[in-house]
């Protein structure tokens, strides 16, 4: 036995292709195809849409007095909200905004699940209308599947052509209504119209609508998926009482196809006839049968399908519905299930929700219409005027919060023979501040010379609004030097 080897064999072998193993990390996401559908559910998704739109694209348009009713100022660093002016300030209000908005989400969460998500997340809504959108144009559920795995062709070409075009037209005017909320609405329109945008109007019109159409027109189920937190961390806010869509899996199981005069004993079946309709209809492309899941947004569009379904098959509707883990297990009825709503955890969420609300609402009625800061003119401690007066300067900053032009007096106590001093101010101590402005008003208080032993003393700033006689007091000192 030879134990030459081959230089040719182990040329070969090292000239040979290593074979190498592929590792997909992520599986590739088939495209989903949600199928059209009605009832209940579906009827209130669509209310939903509605009024969300309406009010989002509406309330830009509303004028309130001479200004836009809601109009985020940034420049002005002013938030006009109705009646409410609200400025930089004022942040601590806009902080508990959303702090009552997040609770709010909180407890209907843990109430109901993910309504919100099913009926009102932005990414939920414009998806619905960019699907109902590609239905109108390219056809129902078969009718794109067949579309999508067709070669190109005239007909195709025109087909998608429109509906981008309707997409980028529609996700363009919800740009541009999104910037109308902090650029006044009619003055944008009209640059719009005259073609003279500025730079960040065009960049925000752009972004926004590019959002818009690559999130609802594309990305769809993978932002519920992959990038909303809210899908995450929902678990943490479920328990057994949470209300959530549900199939009936004892009703249900085992399932499998048959005729309508089928006898369900005899081929020992259950009320799934295993149609994938659920399936079909879900947004997010999952199977409810599989039980709770994260990727469900709890649009019920499921349920309405299936009682169609049951209701052809002349079944008894609910095999999949909104329930609760604890009903479904117990065999509850709705109104046992609905007992369990005022649970410990539910109670304190609506019960810190409605202190939050409750202190909001009361601090916006006790708000007052105007403020004022008090600075020492920290550059002259004190020093002798005229008459021999000792005198302390101060920088009275006064905001008119109204949307009217006020006049405030001002008055100073706390020392005897206190005299005010100011080159704007009239003989009454009055000064005229501009509606939703700030005005400094500088200030000398005088007390003659050697009146007042030396050390710091108290003075009180009174300013009282001679329209509306509300008043605000502050505090300073007024320095005696040796």
């Amino acid at each position: 036995m030879s134990n030459t080897k081959d230089p040719k064999a182990s040329t070969s072998a090292l000239n040979a292709p290593s074979e190498t193993t592929v590792i997909n990390l992520y599986a590739a996401a088939e495209k989903i195809y949600p199928r059209s559908t009605f009832g209940f559910f579906t009827k209130w998704r669509w209310v939903m849409i509605w009024l969300t739109q309406i009010v989002f694209y509406g309330i830009p348009w509303i004028e309130w007095g001479s200004r836009q009713a809601l109009l985020f100022d940034l420049e002005a660093k002013r938030f006009y909200i109705f009646n409410l002016v609200l400025y930089p300030q004022d942040l601590i209000y806009l902080t508990a905004i959303l702090i009552i908005s997040a609770l709010s989400l909180f407890l209907f969460t843990a109430i109901a699940g993910r309504l919100w998500c099913g009926y009102t997340c932005p990414q939920t809504v414009y998806t619905e209308i960019f699907l109902w959108i590609e239905a109108k144009i390219e056809g129902d559920r078969a009718a794109r599947m067949k579309l999508d795995g067709m070669g190109m062709s005239g007909k195709k070409l025109v087909k998608k052509g429109t509906k981008h075009f309707v997409w980028i037209a529609f996700a363009l005017w919800t740009g541009f209504t999104f910037v109308g909320y902090f650029t006044p609405i009619r003055e944008l329109s009209t640059s719009v119209m005259n073609m003279s945008l500025g730079p960040w109007e065009t960049f925000w019109i752009g972004f926004y609508g590019f959002a818009t159409y690559g999130n609802a027109g594309f990305m769809r189920e993978q932002v519920c998926k992959y990038m909303c937190p809210y899908a995450r961390f929902q678990s943490a806010m479920f328990d057994d009482d949470t209300l959530i869509v549900t199939y009936d899996e004892a009703r249900g199981e085992p399932r499998g196809s048959r005729s309508r005069k089928a006898d369900l004993t005899n081929q020992n079946l259950g009320s799934c006839i295993d149609c994938s309709m659920c399936v079909q209809v879900c947004p997010t492309g999952i199977d409810i049968r599989k039980g709770l899941q994260y990727e469900c947004i709890g649009c019920g569009a499921c349920a309405d399908v299936c009682d169609t379904v049951m209701d052809k098959m002349g079944y008894a509707r609910g095999l999949v519905k909104y329930s609760t883990q604890t009903a479904m297990t117990n065999g509850w009825s709705h109104a046992q299930m609905l007992k369990r709503i005022l649970r410990p955890r539910v109670m304190i969420y609506a019960t810190v929700l409605v202190l939050l609300v409750v202190t909001l609402l009361t601090s916006l009625w006790l708000r007052s219409p105007f403020k004022v800061d008090v600075i020492r003119d920290r550059g002259v401690m004190a020093r002798l005027a005229e008459g021999g007066m000792l005198e302390n300067v101060y920088r009275l900053q006064i905001m008119n919060a109204t949307e009217s032009t006020q006049h405030y007096q001002l008055n100073a106590t706390g020392l005897d023979q206190l005299v005010i001093q100011s080159d704007v101010l009239d003989i009454n101590h009055t000064v005229a501040v501009n509606p939703a402005e700030s005005r400094g008003v500088p200030v000398r208080l005088q007390i003659p010379d050697g009146s007042m032993k030396s050390g710091s003393h108290t003075v009180t700033f009174e300013i009282k609004a001679t329209e509306s006689d509300d008043v605000v007091t502050e505090k300073s000192i007024f320095l005696v030097p040796r």
